[in-house]
Parts: C-alpha cells; structure tokens; sequence
C-alpha cells in the first residue's frame, strides 16, 4: 500500500484560549517507527489523543489507516493498538488472563505466552497487577497493546519505570514488530531510545512542529564538537565547526601522544535541548528538515 499509516494536515486543538496543538502537519508512512518528543504541555499527547480517536480536534484533516478516527467504524479499531499513559493497579484478571481475553477480540492475534515473553512477564502469567511493580504493568500495558497483531501501534511512554534490562527486551520487541511491517509511533522522554529506535523525530513544542528528521539528521543540525586536551599543565577546551582542522594543528605542534585528548559530538539530546530553547524564546530553527 501506498497510502500513509498516518496523515495530518492543518491540526488544531483548542481550549479557549489555549491552543494546544496549534497547526500540525505529518506524514507517516506504513512500516515505520516514528518517536514524537517534546515536553510536558508540548501538544504530544493531545496529538497522539487525536490521532487514537479519543479526543475531538478543533479543525484539520486527520487519517489513520483510511479512515477519520474520530469517525472510525468499530473494525478499525482492531488494526490498532494503543498503550496508554496511565495504569491500574487493580483488575480482577490475572496478567495471562487480560491478555487472553484481550487476544479475543482480534482476528488473528499473537500467542498469549510468546507475548508474555516479549514483554519478560512470563514469571508473572498468573499474577495480578496489584501485586507488579510500576515497571511490570507497564510491560503489561505494552503487552496488551500488540497482542491483538495492529498494523498500528501507539505507545505513550512506554518504557516509564522500566529497569535498564526491561528497556532493552523493550527495544527488542520493538524491532521484532517493525520487522513484521508494523507502524509505531511512540512518545517518550529517553532520547537515547528515540535515537535507537526510530526511523524519523519529530520534535513539538507550544503546539507546533519544530523539527522533523531522522536521528541522524537531527544530530547533523549541530555544527560544534567540543575538543578537549591538555598542554602544558593546563586543560583546554574548543568548541569548533572543523575538529578535524583543530586536530592537525594539535598534532603540528606535538611530537607524541596528546595527553587526555577527547572530541565529543553534539548528542540528540543536545540538539533537542537547543531546539526546545529556541522554541521557548521564539527563535526557531532557520533550517527546518521535513523528511
């Protein structure tokens, strides 16, 4: 198929005076992992609420998998999985038993205990989730999201509370969906999993889109790499455009080794700080990609 997992054109949503999403357009094609960042009351949620069919827009063009979600027919909703922010602590079904039943109400969903194992919840089938960790309702919540086998994920945070293990299986069980022809968009706050899992970024702040890249892409809008060494008793420290320049020069004037020379690029989380910023002040980015 041609036609995009996701389309948006113009989206506004308003509350009074408050416009929360503020004028968003988006494509996402089918088969790809797209991570939608930005702080808290950045218009993320509100989006991805939209895009879920859970929450009216105030004006613009929205549709996923054909249809308008806020129009959807009930079929569409089983070619969608949805994680959601929240979870409960309680719940009269056991962790296998949710997500059998949640499997029967699909038509061709995923074995219960292989998801169970995706999730490293297989220890805990039987239990409640009274008795799970934070960590652990998390895994189930995304447990619950694919067991239906979507062609459309949303994933809102989902690895919140997860230990640095979990957020690997986490990792892991992502690129096993994109494999399968899966569309992902996920909202978080870790940019390093953004950085790992995504095919494109986009970035939102005040209700606008202010950036829209491949990682990579992203990573390449910061020109400066800080330069780090020590000469003479002294350390040293340049931030420059041309690192390979500095170092040439650097080893001119050296006959050996350079003492604690180190050259750090600019991170994601870097060029996501500076976007932010230039968002807050109202200095937004000469340069805007659109992948």
């Amino acid at each position: 198929m041609t036609e995009p997992a996701i389309s948006i054109a113009g989206l506004h949503k308003h509350y009074g005076d408050l416009h929360a999403v503020d004028g968003i357009d988006l494509e996402i094609p089918r088969g790809e992992v797209f991570a939608l960042l930005g702080p808290n009351g950045a218009g993320k949620s509100t989006t991805v609420e939209i895009l879920e069919g859970f929450r009216k827009r105030t004006a613009g063009d929205v549709s996923v998998l054909g249809s308008d979600p806020q129009h959807a027919p009930r079929h569409w909703r089983t070619r969608v999985g949805v994680m959601l922010q929240g979870t409960s602590e309680h719940g009269a079904l056991t962790a296998a038993e949710s997500l059998r039943y949640a499997a029967s109400l699909y038509p061709d969903p995923r074995d219960v205990d292989e998801t169970l194992e995706a999730v490293g919840l297989t220890e805990k089938a039987g239990a409640k989730p009274a008795t799970l960790s934070g960590g652990q309702r998390r895994r189930l919540d995304v447990a619950l999201a694919v067991i239906g086998r979507p062609e459309l994920v949303f994933l809102d945070e989902p690895t919140t509370g997860f230990d640095p293990e979990a957020r690997r299986q986490f990792w892991t069980l992502i690129d096993g969906l994109r494999g399968d022809g899966t569309t992902i968009l996920l909202t978080t706050h870790y940019l390093d999993e953004a950085d790992h899992l995504a095919d494109r970024i986009g970035i939102i702040a005040a209700g606008r889109m202010v950036a829209l890249d491949t990682p990579a892409g992203l990573r390449s809008r910061a020109s400066a790499a800080r330069v780090t060494w020590t000469e003479g008793g002294t350390r040293h420290v340049e931030e420059t455009a041309t690192p390979t320049a500095l170092l040439r020069d650097l080893l001119a004037r050296h006959d050996g080794e350079i003492t604690g020379l180190e050259v750090v690029h600019p991170s994601l989380e870097d060029v996501y700080l500076q976007l932010i910023d230039h968002a807050a002040n109202g200095t937004p980015e000469t340069e805007e990609a659109s992948a």
